[in-house]
Order: structure tokens, then C-alpha cells, then sequence
């Protein structure tokens, strides 16, 4: 299965513009939590081939899921539901259900770069652990790169 292929630049633009549509409702903490995570993407985007950069940008969007919840949760407005009010709410938790998504592509930009999950998971990706392990049962003998000829040794 092939990825679609999905810009940065475009993954930022829309969390920049569901989040200044959610801070007119959500303030303080909400702005203070997903601008910066912003600001760690353009510079994903600036520098191509940080796999740091990449990864500071993925970690801060899994963060601001969990934080987002909380912050919608303990905000959401009780009451004064105007449309200005409703769009800015719902804003917010559109914002908040592409976060998923963009995470997946990000976690694929992450791994294009060259950067690698200290812990697999299966459903992430195909592993690629490299082992040294060699079996003592092999027929073959490994290659002595000094001795030109094969020699068997018994026990």
C-alpha cells in the first residue's frame, strides 16, 4: 500500500488555520500548546533533512492531542452558544481529529528522513532490525579474508 504523498506545508497551513479559528473561543492555554508546535514545523520545513526537526514536530502533535482534549473539555462553553462560539468549538475539534492523521504522515516524513522508532511496533511499518546474530548450526564457514583456501576443521 502507497502512502499518498502529502506536503508539510500543507499539513501546516490547516492545523495554522483550525487553530487561530479555535483561539477565538479557546484562549491562553490552547494558543500557548499549538502555536509553538506550529513554529517546530516550519522549521521541519525549513530544514529538509533534519530528522531532529521532523521529530520534535511529531512529538509535539501527539502531545497536543492529549492536551487538546483536556482543554476542550475543561473549556467548552456551557452556555452563549452563538455561531461565533459553535464554528470556533467545532473549529477546534476538527483540528483536534485531523491531529491523527497528520501524525501518520509526519511519522512517514520522520521515517523518509532517515529516522528510526527506538521501540517497533508492528502496525507502524515493516521492521527492519539488523541482528549480528549467526547461527552455530551453519554449514557454511565464514569467509577468512587472509587464507585463500577452504579448510574444515573437526572437533
Amino acid at each position: 500500500m502507497e502512502l499518498p504523498a502529502v506536503n508539510l506545508k500543507a499539513i501546516l497551513l490547516v492545523h495554522w488555520l483550525l487553530t487561530t479559528w479555535g483561539c477565538i473561543v479557546f484562549q491562553g492555554p490552547y494558543a500557548w500548546t499549538n502555536f509553538p508546535i506550529l513554529a517546530l514545523g516550519v522549521w521541519a520545513v525549513a530544514q529538509r533533512d533534519s530528522v531532529d526537526a521532523i521529530s520534535m514536530f511529531l512529538g509535539g502533535l501527539v502531545a497536543t492531542i492529549f492536551l487538546d482534549v483536556i482543554y476542550i473539555g475543561i473549556f467548552y462553553p456551557r452556555s452563549n452558544f452563538s455561531d461565533t462560539v459553535r464554528f470556533s468549538a467545532g473549529m477546534a475539534i476538527l483540528n483536534l481529529i485531523l491531529k491523527p492523521i497528520s501524525c501518520f504522515f509526519v511519522y512517514h516524513m520522520y521515517r523518509e528522513r532517515g529516522g528510526e522508532l527506538l521501540v517497533h511496533v508492528g502496525f507502524l511499518g515493516p521492521s527492519e532490525e539488523r541482528s549480528s546474530y549467526q547461527p552455530i548450526d551453519s554449514s557454511e564457514v565464514p569467509a577468512d579474508p587472509e587464507s585463500k583456501a577452504h579448510v574444515t576443521r573437526g572437533y
